[in-house]
């Protein structure tokens, strides 16, 4: 399709099962549009700053097709693209498969441990070795039964050269302490650039176990840093300071299903859920307190406030964006693909929104909105760019959607 000049008078968003079309104003105009968010908030909170929610909207005008290319996944959970371009992916009941650029099935790969695979817990995140050409090792992350209840994991192999099997399984690490509840274990998994992890834990929900987010001495509500054995990574804020766990490297987060690296200004981002409201959007720094649960933008699910219902306070560092309603934000990622105007754009998988959240980024805020896919119904769980510049989209519902460049 040719995009006439004023072409996004005609408004229309992703459109069709095999191709959608966009018009829109150059991103300097775009947020002339009203905020794509039109429900009422759940509460009655103010923002810390202009355009922290419910920034103007913005249209993609680039011409795309929307295919799925795999609709037989069952409950996929994480998605890494392989070095040749294929994409290994988790589904929560405990499978760890191999599927084709196309989207096929290819390997089944044996050898994971006992999973536990129940609530929001199973086999979860999963990522390569950045020397994976070398030494074919795997990492991810799953829900494990211990003593006294469940914990996330965090677990490493090595891919048999017939990518059949996991060999030499070892956990390196262990969320802690263990809860009986089975919600909100977080977890994404992410390399820097020495080689080392960090890892997004969740708070485990109880209002018995949450305020362990603002504990330093509990692995659960955090953002850990750790080798490739499990050790913390030296010199980690909380290093040396009475107890308090040296792998900590971020604290006061909830339910952290979204962590990927900025490659414009190489931050770490993240995306965690809030109850009712308060889902956010934090650049995370060492040492910082992301507030959970004395500081949030959301209200409990009861529709009380949440402890004090402060929203501020000093030390506690603020979201770069939020949403109210919930959108319920799954995995993230920056879109480093082929389609020009959503270069370095956050990309926020909606698992309860039922959309893609497209973020542009400006100055380390945000400066425009669009969801795209509504029309799908589906809950976005992993999102991630393809070798081939196409961005891809792991769905609840077991799809693994291509979203390209027409």
């Amino acid at each position: 399709m040719i995009l006439q000049k004023n072409a996004f008078l005609l408004a229309l968003s992703f459109c069709a099962a095999i191709t959608a079309c966009n018009a829109a104003t150059p991103v300097q105009r775009d947020t002339t549009l009203p905020p794509v968010e039109t429900q009422t908030p759940n509460s009655t909170y103010k923002p810390a700053f202009k355009g922290q929610t419910r920034i103007g909207g913005v249209k993609t005008k680039t011409p795309v097709v929307v295919s799925i290319i795999n609709s037989q996944l069952k409950n996929p959970w994480g998605i890494h693209v392989l070095p040749d371009g294929r994409f290994l992916v988790t589904e929560k009941a405990g499978t760890m498969r191999i599927l084709k650029a196309t989207g096929e099935f290819d390997k089944q790969i044996a050898g994971l441990p006992a999973i536990l695979f129940r609530g929001q817990g199973g086999l979860l995140d999963v990522i390569i070795d950045p020397a994976f050409a070398a030494n074919r090792m795997i990492y991810w992350g799953y829900a494990e039964q211990a003593e006294g209840g469940s914990l996330l994991a965090i677990a490493k192999g090595r891919l048999s050269a017939d990518e059949s099997k996991l060999e030499n399984v070892t956990v390196i690490y262990r969320a802690r302490p263990a809860y009986k509840g089975t919600l909100q274990y977080g977890c994404r998994i992410v390399f820097d650039k020495q080689g080392n992890l960090f890892v997004s834990t969740g708070e485990r929900s109880g209002n018995d176990i949450r305020m362990k987010a603002q504990d330093l001495s509990a692995g659960i509500g955090k953002i850990i840093h750790i080798t490739k054995t499990g050790k913390a990574v030296a010199g980690g804020p909380f290093a040396g300071k009475a107890n308090a766990l040296p792998e900590v490297y971020a604290y006061g987060i909830r339910n952290p299903d979204g962590l990927a690296w900025n490659p414009a200004t190489g931050e770490l981002w993240e995306a965690e859920f809030g109850p009712r409201g308060g889902d956010e959007i934090n650049i995370i720094k060492p040492g910082n307190n992301y507030g959970w649960p004395v500081v949030t933008y959301g209200i409990e699910y009861s529709g009380e406030k949440v402890g004090d219902g402060i929203q501020q306070k000093e030390g506690v560092t603020q979201p770069i964006y939020y949403w109210d309603p919930t959108i319920s934000p799954g995995g993230i990622t920056f879109y480093t693909g082929n389609i020009a105007e959503w270069k370095n754009n956050l990309f926020v998988g909606g698992l309860s929104g039922a959309h893609i959240a497209r973020l542009i980024i400006r100055n380390n805020k945000v400066v425009g909105e669009e969801r795209l896919l509504r029309d799908k119904n589906e809950r976005w769980r992993a999102l991630v760019t393809g070798k081939d510049g196409a961005l891809y989209g792991l769905t609840d519902s077991g799809k693994l959607y291509r979203i390209a460049k027409k």
